[in-house]
């Protein structure tokens, strides 16, 4: 029973001291939870705690403040992550549902991520270094407007949308579609950028300026599903966060801008039983992150892809754990549709 009370505490001093920012005092529990005991034996299981290196004082003053110890310990406790909010999903819906293609899909995902958790949000993308042009369409949406659409051997889909400098008919489309298969298909796409380079295809000098404004589309895409790279959005809301790294919040800033780092640390993370990887301080054994929280999960069908949200170790675990979740879930079943 001692035990269970003791991490009531510590839930209790966690989500205290994740809202207040201030050290957490015997008497800051009794008054903000229902805890069922009496002042002295809060103090006693806080004392529990300290000796068992969960929380520590920062300084003289009685309140305590949770460790990394304690991070983890509190982490390992959430049997159940809540779902999100009606208003939340509907939001989630919305923004993702209306993306024209992939690449603007996971711009709008990390947005939606930060904006969700108030943390860096990051997701990397979807890597095909195997896959093959199986397919493409090209889509007349307008006078001089072309939906491009890639498909990969390994079923995946990218699409982008084209504002073309000349008019065409749709047999025009269907013309250009045939003569590119007919030239690249079967190729990888990790080849195609080479390829388009110095293969010839011949069509009517009246579209061959269509053609190169959608072969030129076709290597950027062809290029981005090769290439290992994330995304990121939010990094104010770590800039405000800065009173919580006692240290310094440059070097944080500096592992952003490194995307070796960031994939090394993606490629690392190992999820557990409820499908979330949950990085605390050390943990991330990246010198420059040792101050901060990692939440991270995959996405997609491919394991690797993964995304999640970077923030002081200070941050609402249950909270961004949940938003994490139901972000990949709600991207991985657009994405298979």
């Amino acid at each position: 029973m001692s035990e269970l009370r003791r991490l009531d505490v510590l839930r209790a001093i966690v989500e205290d001291y994740v809202q207040s920012r201030e050290p957490v005092g015997s008497k800051n529990l009794l008054d903000r939870h229902d805890l069922g005991v009496s002042a002295a034996t809060i103090r006693n299981d806080m004392a529990a705690l300290e000796e068992e290196g969960l929380i520590v004082a920062p300084h003289t003053s009685s309140g305590r403040v949770p460790t990394e110890k304690g991070y983890r310990r509190f982490v390992d406790e959430i049997s159940e992550i809540k779902p999100l909010s009606r208003a939340e999903r509907d939001a989630i819906n919305k923004i993702l549902d209306t993306s024209q293609d992939l690449e603007e899909m996971l711009h709008s995902t990390v947005r939606l991520l930060a904006k969700l958790t108030n943390q860096v949000a990051m997701i990397q993308v979807p890597q095909y270094d195997t896959a093959s042009l199986r397919h493409l369409e090209l889509v007349g949406l307008g006078p001089q407007q072309v939906l491009l659409v890639l498909i990969a051997s390994n079923g995946s889909v990218d699409q982008r949308v084209l504002n073309c400098a000349t008019s065409f008919t749709d047999a025009t489309l269907v013309g250009l579609k045939t003569s590119i298969l007919s030239a690249l298909a079967g190729y990888r796409l990790a080849d195609l950028d080479a390829l388009i380079s110095t293969t010839v295809i011949d069509v009517a000098p009246v579209v061959r300026e269509l053609l190169a404004e959608i072969l030129h589309a076709l290597r950027e895409m062809a290029r981005s599903a090769t290439e290992q790279r994330i995304l990121m959005a939010g990094t104010a809301n770590l800039a405000r966060a800065g009173g919580d790294f006692p240290l310094s919040i440059t070097p944080v800033l500096e592992a952003l801008e490194e995307q070796v780092v960031l994939l090394k640390l993606f490629s690392e993370l190992e999820a557990d039983s409820r499908g979330l990887s949950v990085s605390i301080g050390t943990e991330t054994h990246i010198g420059e992150l040792s101050e901060a929280a990692v939440i991270a999960t995959s996405y997609g069908s491919d394991s690797r892809n993964k995304l999640g949200v970077l923030g002081p170790t200070r941050m609402n675990y249950p909270s961004s754990m949940a938003s994490v979740r139901a972000v990949a879930r709600y991207l991985s079943k657009i994405l298979a549709s």
